[in-house]
């Protein structure tokens, strides 16, 4: 029996959910950089495992703390309750393992999101969901007490977030120093709601009836203009990367933004906007020039694109997600 066959069994029958002679086989699932994932097929239904490591897969040297396992499964307990169906089901955590079991979602039933877009399948009803549920998630758990003592993860999330994607693109960058840090200190000090981290299409799932948020390990009571402007950014990414439909997807953008800020009732909608405008070309940036370069923009002439973007964003320091779309729209040429 190998170690890690020996670590999920061994954790299985610490919580019930199976011994090893139960299990009919274990695959580990690729596609993450940070976490290991397993699918593990019992005698009569599949599950998975998720447990983080140490150190991140990317090319750059990127450590995090293992805690954030546990924050990520505080995160589903947290947010299940109130949108139910949009995370997977939770099954139990091995606290001494570093691991957690939760259901497995069949792709042909549930396929990424990010798969769709890079396809140029651009739904704007999904991206209303995606939104309009962000928002949801942040105005129930926003001015939490106790939300925001289980989630006081800010190590996690400056060594996952705001180093890796701020402050190291600064490196490259130098005369924006001032700038990204300033951007990287508002967002580290402003404790508002429950953050997800990476919101991402790529850790969601269209479901047949709604999206499926997945990959919380970022869980952090902070900023929410940080999940409105992480998601926002990838729609600007994949206009860039398919720049003949860079219309349909600077539309999932508005679509996206006017739906979460409908229901933004904890602070002022414009202040919210205003944060997430100014850290918006800061994430776009750091996707060719920081520690996590998105991988399918490989061409210079689309880096460069990013680059001219998110530099005329930063030194006209925009109050407003639509003068940011306005921007991409002048640059990015069919």
């Amino acid at each position: 029996m190998s170690d890690t066959t020996g670590l999920i069994t061994g954790a299985l029958h610490k919580l019930g959910l199976g011994s090893d002679h139960d299990v009919r086989g274990i695959a580990q699932l690729t596609g993450g950089v940070s976490s290991d994932i397993w699918r593990i097929d019992l005698a009569d239904h599949s599950i998975c495992a998720k447990r983080a490591l140490s150190r991140l897969k990317v090319s750059a040297v990127w450590e995090a703390p293992l805690s954030r396992n546990s924050y990520e499964y505080a995160w589903y307990q947290t947010v299940a309750p109130f949108l139910p169906g949009m995370t997977p089901r939770m099954l139990g955590r091995d606290a001494e393992a570093g691991i957690f079991f939760m259901e497995f979602l069949e792709p042909a039933r549930y396929p990424v999101w990010k798969s769709l877009l890079l396809q140029g399948r651009v739904d704007l009803d999904l991206a209303r969901q995606v939104g309009h549920h962000l928002g949801r998630i942040h105005a129930h758990t926003a001015n939490n007490a106790a939300i925001a003592e289980r989630f006081r993860s800010d190590a996690e999330f400056f060594s996952l977030r705001l180093e890796p994607y701020l402050l190291a693109t600064i490196e490259r960058h130098p005369a924006l120093g001032d700038t990204l840090r300033d951007i990287c200190r508002t967002t580290a000090t402003t404790r508002l709601a429950l953050v997800h981290g990476d919101v991402s299409p790529k850790n969601i799932l269209c479901g047949p009836t709604s999206p499926v948020f997945l990959d919380a390990e970022c869980a952090w009571y902070g900023d929410p203009a940080f999940d409105l402007a992480f998601c926002l950014n990838h729609m600007l990414l994949k206009a860039v990367h398919r720049p003949a439909q860079a219309g349909a997807f600077l539309c999932a953008f508005e679509t996206i933004y006017q739906a979460y800020l409908a229901q933004v009732n904890w602070e002022p909608a414009v202040s919210l906007e205003a944060r997430a405008a100014r850290l918006l070309p800061a994430l776009f940036l750091a996707r060719v020039d920081g520690k996590s370069p998105v991988e399918y923009l490989t061409r210079a002439p689309d880096k460069e694109t990013v680059r001219q973007i998110a530099l005329g964003c930063l030194r006209a320091s925009p109050d407003r997600l639509g003068a940011v779309m306005q921007t991409a729209n002048r640059v990015i040429k069919p």
